[in-house]
C-alpha cells in the first residue's frame, strides 16, 4: 500500500452521525437568508474549508433542529496546483488564495461571526512551504488555518452528509472526491437494533483528488485508453479497502459529496445552469450515472468549458474526478447513488453547534 495512502478500522472521533440539516431547510438547499445582521443573542458560525481546489465558506445561525445560512463564499482557486511536482504552494496559488481568504475574513466580520472553524486540507498536508503559506495568510488576511488530518476530513464529511443516508437503508459508502485527496467511509446501521443509529465502520483516504490525478495524466484531452490508466490508478490505491468492503453489499447505496457528482447531476438533468436546490439530495441510479460520464467523455475540452454546469474552471478535472468515481463503482457495484452538495463545512458548523448545546441530535 502506498504510505500515504490511510486506512483506519473502527470509528473515528465522532462515533454517532447526527444531521447536518434536513432536507427542504435553509442548509439542505433553501435559498440563504440575504439579512445583513442575525436575530438579537443568536450566535453566529462561521466554516471555512480551503482545499486543494476550492475555498470555501458557510456562516450559519442555529434554528430550531437545523441552522440558517446567513452567508456564504465558494471560489476555485487551485491551491494544489503544480503541488505533485514541484511539492511546493506556488506563488501565483497563494495570491488566489489569499484574494479569496480576504473575502472571507470581510464576510465573516460584516456577520459578527464570533464561532469559528477555518481548516486546511491536503495541499497544506503535502506542500513543504505550507508553514510559511500559513504564516503569510495570517498576517495578509488575520485567518489562522488549522490543518486537519485525513481522519478529521472524513470525519467532518460524513458528519455534513449523513441526513442523506436512506433512512430505509442499511447503510452507505460516502466518498468524497477532493482536489488533493479522496476519502472512503462505510456507515452501516446495525439490524438487529431498535431504531439504529449509524455509525463509521471503516474509512481510508488516499492522495489522490481530481487537481493531482489530472495533472499526472493530463486533463484537457482525455482519450479512453488514458480514462481507464486514471481509474486503475486510483483502484490500485483502492484496492485493501475494496478487498474488506466490497462485499455484503444489500441494503447499500453510493452517497457522493465532491464537485464531480454535483456536476454529474446536472449534467445528468440537462440543467442550463448549475442549481443547488435541484441537485442536493437526488437520486442517480447506475445506468443513469455510466450514461452520464460516457456523454462527458464524448466531449473535448471546450465542449466541457462551454457547459454552464462544468465551466473552464472544471473543464479539464471533471473527467479525473469521473475516473475516481468509476474506480470507486467498479468495486462497490451499487445501484444507486445519492449526490451531496454539502459535506465539510456543513459537518463543523454542526459539531460546533452540538458542542455549543445550540444543535440537538437529530437521530
Amino acid at each position: 500500500m502506498n504510505d500515504d495512502t490511510r486506512l483506519r478500522h473502527g470509528l473515528m472521533p465522532c462515533e454517532d452521525l447526527q444531521a447536518a440539516a434536513p432536507p427542504g431547510s435553509a442548509a439542505a438547499g433553501g435559498q440563504p437568508a440575504q439579512a445583513q445582521g442575525t436575530e438579537r443573542g443568536t450566535e453566529v458560525y462561521a466554516a471555512l474549508d480551503l482545499g486543494t481546489n476550492n475555498c470555501r465558506l458557510l456562516i450559519a445561525c442555529p434554528s430550531g433542529d437545523s441552522f440558517r445560512v446567513v452567508d456564504s463564499f465558494s471560489r476555485i482557486i487551485r491551491l494544489g496546483e503544480g503541488i505533485s511536482a514541484t511539492g511546493c504552494i506556488s506563488e501565483a496559488a497563494i495570491d488566489r488564495a489569499i484574494a479569496a481568504l480576504s473575502i472571507c475574513r470581510d464576510k465573516i466580520q460584516s456577520r459578527k461571526a464570533r464561532r469559528l472553524r477555518l481548516i486546511a486540507t491536503e495541499a497544506c498536508r503535502a506542500a513543504s512551504n505550507a508553514d510559511c503559506f500559513r504564516d503569510r495568510v495570517a498576517a495578509e488576511t488575520g485567518i489562522q488555518l488549522e490543518v486537519i488530518d485525513r481522519e478529521t476530513e472524513a470525519a467532518l464529511a460524513v458528519i455534513g452528509c449523513s441526513p442523506l443516508l436512506d433512512p430505509s437503508g442499511r447503510g452507505a459508502i460516502l466518498f468524497d472526491i477532493g482536489g488533493g485527496s479522496t476519502e472512503l467511509v462505510r456507515i452501516e446501521r446495525d439490524p438487529h437494533q431498535k431504531n439504529p443509529k449509524p455509525r463509521i465502520k471503516d474509512w481510508m483516504s488516499i492522495p489522490l483528488g481530481v487537481v493531482t490525478l489530472a495533472e499526472h495524466f493530463g486533463g484537457r484531452d482525455v482519450t479512453k485508453e488514458c480514462y481507464e490508466r486514471m481509474v486503475g490508478e486510483v483502484a490500485g490505491h483502492i484496492a485493501p479497502f475494496a478487498a474488506e468492503h466490497g462485499r455484503d453489499l444489500d441494503g447499500m447505496h453510493l452517497l457522493g459529496t465532491s464537485g464531480t457528482v454535483t456536476t454529474l447531476a446536472g449534467i445528468h438533468l440537462n440543467l442550463a445552469r448549475y442549481d443547488r436546490r435541484r441537485i442536493d439530495g437526488i437520486w442517480m441510479d447506475d445506468a443513469g450515472v455510466t450514461a452520464t460520464i460516457n456523454r462527458l467523455l464524448g466531449m473535448n475540452y471546450q465542449q466541457r468549458a462551454n457547459n454552464n454546469c462544468i465551466s473552464v474552471e472544471r473543464a479539464d478535472l471533471v473527467l479525473a474526478g469521473c475516473a475516481i468515481l468509476d474506480a470507486i463503482r467498479r468495486v462497490f457495484p451499487l445501484p444507486r447513488l445519492r449526490v451531496a452538495d454539502r459535506g465539510l463545512r456543513e459537518g463543523m458548523l454542526v459539531e460546533m453547534m452540538r458542542e455549543d448545546g445550540a444543535l440537538a441530535a437529530q437521530f
